[in-house]
C-alpha cells in the first residue's frame, strides 16, 4: 500500500500515467504546475494550471484539486482516493467532480461522463504498465 500511495503522489510517475500530461513539476509542498493536451470530442487542446495535494494520510488517503484553463474552455475540481489494503494487495476507491466552462462544456455535457471512464480506463492501464496495478 505504501509504494502504490507513493506513484499516486509522485509527479513523474502521474506524468507518465494520465494520458495527455507533458508536464507535472513540483511548485512547493504538495503543489505542482500542470500542462495536460486533451479533449472531449471535436474540442481538443491544451490546459495549464495547478494541482494541489490535500487532507493527506499516507499511506491510505490523499485529495486532489486541480484547476486549469486553455483554448478549449477551463476545468476545475477534485478528486478523494481512498487505498486499503494487505499484504501485497492494494485496492483504490475513488471519487472525483469536474466542472468544465467554455467551449469545452457544450460538447462535455454529452460527453464528459463517457470520455472520464476512458481517460480512468487508460489512467489505470499505465498504472499497471508500470508495475502498480490495483483493484478498484
Amino acid at each position: 500500500m505504501d509504494r502504490v500511495y507513493h506513484a499516486l503522489t509522485d509527479p513523474e510517475v502521474l506524468c507518465k500515467c494520465i494520458p495527455g500530461c507533458e508536464k507535472l513539476v513540483s511548485t512547493g509542498d504538495n503543489t505542482f504546475e500542470a500542462v495536460l493536451a486533451v479533449g472531449v470530442g471535436p474540442v481538443k487542446g491544451k490546459f495549464t494550471g495547478h494541482v494541489r495535494l490535500e487532507d493527506t494520510a499516507p499511506p491510505s488517503h490523499y485529495k486532489l484539486v486541480f484547476e486549469g484553463k486553455g483554448g478549449p474552455g477551463f476545468a476545475k475540481g477534485n478528486a478523494e482516493f481512498n487505498l486499503t489494503g494487505a499484504d501485497a494487495q492494494t485496492s483504490l476507491h475513488y471519487i472525483a467532480q469536474v466542472n468544465v466552462g467554455g467551449p469545452l462544456a457544450g460538447v462535455a455535457q454529452r460527453m464528459i461522463h463517457a470520455t472520464a471512464q476512458m481517460l480512468a480506463g487508460r489512467f489505470f492501464a499505465a498504472l499497471e504498465k508500470n508495475g502498480l496495478g490495483v483493484g478498484g
